[in-house]
């Protein structure tokens, strides 16, 4: 069974949004592969900051969310590739090899070691730019148009705040990596639980798009 999970709308920040983790800058330098010029990026992490990007909805390989802008009112969906099975067992089998592991991982963070010892298992986490797919609404010239950057750069700062996003979005869900690894009593709620939807169909997801469209019209 698959899970959703929801953000709520970002709110206008006036500047520079600073990213701190390791895997957070992995993923902005992805992010930044896929502009076509410095003067789109700039763009981009203006509209980011503007408050005008509706809730991001996140699943296991797919990610979206509704922009607005002078023009009009846009959907952005992208993609990214799940781990498969082994890969994800792999991770499981680094994390469970350390207590600190899986205590940096309830509180959203992924330790350094962690990634060097599953890329040694050829899992690699964070994804890089040509794998990371995005369409719009909004028919620009380019593949990845700004709104496009600007909903990635979201994202980017989503997941730099807890790590366990970036590997949801990659199909490892933290409850299930840390399955049988000791109690989570207490445990930090992951980003965006409070709102997981339980789906049996990954189509469902889809329909999180034009909640995410809506919430610009609320």
């Amino acid at each position: 069974m698959s899970s959703v999970l929801t953000f709520a709308r970002e709110p206008h920040r006036r500047g520079m949004v600073k990213v701190e983790s390791w895997w957070g800058r992995a993923f902005l330098r992805a992010i930044e592969e896929l502009a076509y010029d410095d003067n789109q990026l700039s763009g981009a992490r203006t509209l980011a900051r503007s408050g005008r990007i509706g809730g991001l909805v996140v699943e296991a390989g797919r990610f979206a969310a509704g922009v607005e802008d002078e023009r009009g009112l846009w959907t952005v969906i992208g993609t990214v590739p799940v781990l498969d099975g082994d890969s994800v067992a792999a991770l499981e089998e680094v994390l469970g090899a350390s207590a600190a592991r899986v205590e940096a991982l309830l509180v959203g963070e992924l330790p350094l070691d962690v990634a060097e010892h599953a890329e040694e298992a050829g899992v690699e986490l964070v994804p890089y730019g040509e794998e990371l797919g995005v369409t719009c609404t909004c028919g620009h010239w380019h593949p990845v148009c700004g709104h496009a950057l600007a909903v990635l750069h979201q994202l980017c700062w989503t997941v730099d705040r807890d790590a366990s996003v970036l590997l949801h979005l990659r199909g490892a869900e933290r409850h299930a990596l840390l399955r049988n690894k000791g109690p989570e009593t207490g445990r930090a709620a992951p980003a965006g639980e409070a709102t997981r939807d339980q789906v049996d169909d990954v189509e469902i997801a889809l329909d999180a798009v034009l909640r995410a469209r809506h919430m610009l019209e609320e």
